[in-house]
């Protein structure tokens, strides 16, 4: 199936995307090996310019998220931000996007380990509106799964296998008719939703979880 001028960031050139695969012996593909974000570019109609939300910051905590697995990037993060930008020339969108830059295992061997392992960085963006279309509020539940703990794989790391986890919550709350989950830490206090910081509004400041 073509996916049309679609373009990513792999093996460091911008190729057409059904270029960009990965052999299923890949570490990262094998045992969830890599750190990721989720960087949001907003379609200004008016202007008629893409606007890419912090896009530095995202790619700084990348690169910091990627020494928790002793990932050694081949690329700064001035190299990752502009080729980000000529992705998104390239592209050509029109429209809200999500930009998902992946840093990975890429060795093709099996073993569980994180040492002697080559590294990798791809990129690339889809068109993607709200994460919950419901304008009058989202119906949310409180998950039976509970948030991983620091200490074992740390959630604050972006760390791709740790999303099983979060792939649980939002599931079951699909499952049970809700928009969303709300997944506690072990200690029974709010930590997050699935993917999402939560907020509350509190005497006019904004107070999230610790």
């Amino acid at each position: 199936m073509s996916l049309g001028n679609r373009y990513a960031f792999f093996k460091g050139e911008i190729v057409p995307i059904e270029e960009a695969k990965v052999s299923i012996m890949t570490s990262a593909f094998n045992y969830g090996t890599g750190v990721f974000e989720g960087i949001r570019a907003f379609w200004n109609p008016d202007e008629e310019e893409l606007y890419v939300f912090r896009l530095q910051e995202h790619f700084e905590r990348l690169v910091r998220n990627s020494r928790i697995l002793l990932l050694d990037l081949p690329y700064t993060v001035d190299q990752l931000c502009q080729v980000t930008l000529e992705l998104l020339r390239r592209e050509g969108f029109r429209t809200d996007v999500y930009i998902r830059p992946i840093a990975y295992k890429s060795s093709e061997v099996l073993g569980v380990r994180l040492h002697k392992l080559q590294s990798d960085c791809a990129i690339f963006a889809v068109p993607f509106g709200k994460y919950i279309e419901r304008p009058d509020g989202a119906r949310v539940m409180v998950s039976s799964w509970r948030r991983l703990e620091d200490n074992a794989i740390p959630p604050r790391g972006k760390i791709i296998g740790a999303y099983v986890n979060s792939a649980l919550a939002k599931t079951e709350a699909a499952l049970h008719g809700f928009d969303e989950a709300i997944v506690l830490r072990q200690d029974g206090h709010v930590a997050e939703a699935s993917t999402e910081n939560l907020f509350l509004v509190r005497g006019g400041e904004l107070i999230t979880p610790r």
